[in-house]
């Protein structure tokens, strides 16, 4: 893999990023992201992805300022466009993504961890959207990503006072799952990815797909995609599978068929 994003495929894909000490969002970096996820994308024995990044100091703390300058009117079409597009194709993932965030996750980088399904923050970590301090707003899925995760009102506080928040009370206003002693939310995301590898396959992609569909959907319209879902996953191999192993009281054997 290239040199700002590495890649480990698996059951449990690891996508991580290697522009410590900040893991700034620059062009490059979500172009070697955009090629890491489309791999995994690819990759049929995908299960689950932890997404991590190099250093103990920050996540990510956003786009990198030094190219601001540069972007000055209609030329930060293509770096917003292309941020946009990686952003949402992460979100897209058809199986579960768990950010492990070691650190400050600011800007950009908390709208990346925001298009993860679940995230794993250590104690010592800082969360934040900062970007109207800057005279920006966060482009990157912010402004429409957090308030379905935390709700409007602590949404708006958040991104109009631009203040950081510390790891605990993202927990207690349900920004991130789990807060973990310094050093180990990767060795916990990891933890949690085995878990969700472990499940039905196909009955994980489909509770990923349904839950994202709960959002703004109609309850009527998302009970019909449910019975869908329900009804694939009952001609499954792994239904049978699953259905066995709970009688035969083992470990079950899931293909993903």
């Amino acid at each position: 893999m290239s040199d700002l994003v590495s890649l480990e495929l698996g059951a449990r894909c690891e996508i991580r990023l290697e522009a410590p000490p900040m893991n700034l969002v620059s062009r490059e970096l979500t172009a070697q992201l955009r090629e890491a996820l489309q791999q995994v994308a690819q990759y049929e024995e995908a299960r689950v992805v932890v997404l991590s990044s190099a250093g103990e100091r920050t996540f990510c703390a956003g786009s990198d300022i030094a190219e601001f300058a540069g972007l000055h009117g209609r030329g930060a079409e293509g770096k917003l466009l292309l941020e946009k597009l990686v952003y949402r194709q992460l979100a897209m993932l058809p199986v579960p993504v768990i950010a492990a965030i070691e650190g400050h996750a600011l800007g950009g980088g908390l709208e990346l961890a925001l298009c993860c399904d679940l995230r794993v923050a250590s104690e010592h970590s800082t969360l934040g959207l900062p970007e109207l301090r800057l005279g920006v707003v966060p482009g990157s899925g912010g402004t429409q990503r957090l308030a379905r995760v935390i709700g409007l009102g602590r949404a708006k506080e958040m991104i109009l006072l631009g203040e950081l928040i510390t790891a605990r009370r993202a927990e207690e206003i349900g920004l991130v799952n789990r807060v973990v002693p310094s050093g180990e939310a990767l060795t916990v995301a990891r933890q949690l990815a085995d878990e969700i590898a472990a499940r039905g396959p196909l009955a994980v992609r489909h509770a990923k797909r349904l839950i994202d569909a709960s959002v703004d959907r109609p309850l009527d319209e998302g009970m019909a995609l449910e019975l869908d879902a329900s009804e694939d996953v009952f001609a499954s191999a792994d239904m049978l599978e699953g259905a066995r192993a709970f009688k035969d009281k083992r470990t079950p054997r899931f293909t993903g068929r």
